[in-house]
């Protein structure tokens, strides 16, 4: 790490056992305060309680989420809503203290922060640093790098590591550090702050910022500071040399050798989390994510309406002449090629939700299968009430096949059309984290499915490579198109093109035209594509739970630039 200040505090004890120690002992806080908007502060503090603590009861829950606001100082704003593209919502330092609050619901014995009050004004980051030194004088250990904290928050802190190109610097009370520099020759001057003394003595970057000015400036440029000669790197090797034969390493190495010598105590396996009391929870708060965020679903809902209107005025009572024989193939085909792409609107609040996924997931409060399972759920309601509105609507205007049961199965099968398609949105969301990537590979994606569906093309036509062996048999746009062809076709008779010629029924047209095979039912098509979600939903369990498997190896091939392996001082 170079030119940042790490700063630990707390004087718990560890045993060197870390393969026993659990989600409860340590958490870890990102930089990127990450939450669903639409919730409050309050309910975001007794989800993660009830996902962190099944144990409790609903009271008790309670009272720990109360108790957790006063320290962290949130009761003004427990009622308020996180924010979102749409509402208004807490300051960067309330999310800031909510992130830690989440964090040390569950008691840990260690909390780790990256860049705790970064983003934050003096007083915003002082409240921060304050909040966490409570939290310390509970007997917890507190890690915390921050990045050129002013000398109001250094002085909060009981303890100092500095590392600088992978070496130590120095490890100890935080005011003993600014005796450790005057001693070493690089005195702090009276008017500078400590931290960025250090800072300036340790940085590489300042001897970057110094030879680029005095290329660029035309008159001499001379250094200000007086106390640093030499450049940085002279510096800090200075600076590790006296470290390693100070009182300060001395004291590092006892310390570690008082932990390694603590005996090893085993640590009880904790009650495993009930999958049940995971999948209510997480289903309650995915269910009023999703109804308050008016992007979600509600947008979708009210475009899908639109669409079907549209088109029921446009191709409205679409009778049985011969022109209807090709125009019912168009009216599949918009239907298609418009609704079910609505369903990539979905996508950027559906990243959102993998970004607190990810976080909770590394925290081992529950796993990918219950929050596949358990957004699924939640979103069916939507689901439904968007396949049978819109698809009601459409089907009455354009007349389709008379009778009820095949306007249900319409219905039915244009849900499990909208549900593959969303699944096979989210799979790409869940292996692309951005979003405008993203949202390109899922047209794309849906692009190929419906060029392989006989909208596009007739079966008997299509290509055989790639385009109908396999594509056509994992599309969910032509399954879905042939069901529905079946559906409204099969059993009506249509005027032949040539007058006085006997009507042509809707099998032949199905057999001969678009290459049909007529010994399998329609409702195979709705199996077929119920296999599909099933597969596209177990498939984003897979790509949740081995996405970071996959990318660690690819970090440690192509590592980032500037890391080096840290060396802590040993026994």
């Amino acid at each position: 790490m170079a030119g940042k200040i790490l700063l630990l505090r707390g004087s718990e004890k560890m045993t060197r056992s870390s393969s026993l120690i659990s989600c409860r002992d340590v958490s870890y806080v990102t930089q990127e305060d990450v939450f669903l908007g639409t919730l409050t502060v309050k309910e975001t503090l007794y989800f993660g309680a009830r996902l962190r603590l099944p144990e409790l009861a609903k009271t008790e829950l309670h009272e720990l989420v109360d108790e957790t606001m006063a320290k962290m100082g949130l009761e003004e704003c427990a009622d308020s809503t996180i924010g979102n593209w749409h509402l208004r919502g807490i300051s960067s330092g309330e999310r800031r203290r909510l992130s830690i609050a989440v964090a040390i619901l569950a008691q840990p014995q260690v909390l780790c922060l990256d860049e705790a009050t970064t983003g934050l004004d003096s007083a915003a980051s002082s409240f921060v640093v304050q909040a966490l030194r409570n939290v310390a004088r509970d007997g917890k250990i507190v890690v915390c790098s921050v990045h050129q904290p002013t000398d109001d928050v250094f002085r909060l802190f009981d303890d100092l590591l500095l590392i600088s190109a992978g070496e130590v610097v120095y490890f100890g009370e935080s005011h003993g550090a600014v005796k450790f520099f005057a001693d070493s020759g690089f005195p702090c001057p009276i008017r500078r702050n400590p931290p960025d003394h250090f800072l300036r003595c340790i940085a590489p970057e300042f001897d970057q910022v110094l030879a680029a000015l005095k290329q660029t400036q035309r008159l001499n440029f001379t250094v200000t500071d007086g106390l640093l000669n030499g450049t940085t790197a002279e510096t800090r090797a200075t600076l590790v040399k006296k470290y390693k034969s100070s009182i300060f390493a001395d004291t590092a190495r006892k310390r570690i050798q008082e932990l390694v010598a603590v005996k090893k105590r085993e640590i009880g396996k904790k009650q495993c989390h009930q999958w049940w009391n995971q999948f209510c929870t997480l289903t309650h708060r995915s269910s009023l994510h999703m109804c308050r965020d008016l992007g979600y679903y509600w947008l979708r809902i009210v475009f899908f309406i639109m669409v079907a209107l549209s088109t029921g005025t446009l191709e409205f009572d679409i009778g049985t002449s011969s022109a209807a024989v090709i125009a019912r193939s168009k009216v599949d085909g918009f239907l298609y090629g418009i609704m079910i792409s609505l369903s990539i609107g979905g996508l950027p609040f559906f990243l959102d939700e993998i970004k607190a996924l990810r976080g909770e997931r590394h925290g081992g409060h529950y796993g990918e299968a219950v929050y596949v399972l358990s957004n699924f759920l939640s979103s069916l309601p939507f689901t439904i009430f968007i396949s049978f509105s819109s698809g009601s609507i459409l089907y009455s205007m354009v007349k389709f096949h008379p009778g009820f049961s095949h306007l249900l199965y319409f219905c039915i099968n244009l849900f499990f059309s909208i549900s593959v398609s969303e699944a096979c949105v989210f799979v790409t969301a869940s292996l692309i984290s951005n979003p405008l990537p993203a949202m390109g590979a899922a047209i794309g994606v849906t692009v190929l499915n419906l060029m392989a569906s006989m909208v596009i093309r007739p079966l008997p036509d299509t290509p055989k490579i790639f385009w109908r062996y396999p594509l056509s048999y994992i599309s969910y746009a032509a399954w879905g198109t042939q069901g529905n062809l079946k559906n409204d076709m099969m059993g009506l008779k249509f005027n032949s093109e040539i007058p006085g010629r006997p009507k042509i029924t809707g099998e032949s047209i199905l057999k001969n035209t678009y290459g049909m095979n007529l010994r399998y039912s329609k409702w195979w098509d709705v199996a077929a594509l119920f296999c599909l979600l099933l597969a596209y939903r177990v498939l984003l369990v897979f790509s949740l739970h081995y996405k970071q498997r996959i990318s660690t190896p690819l970090q440690r091939i192509y590592p980032r630039r500037g890391l080096k392996p840290t060396k802590i001082p040993q026994a």
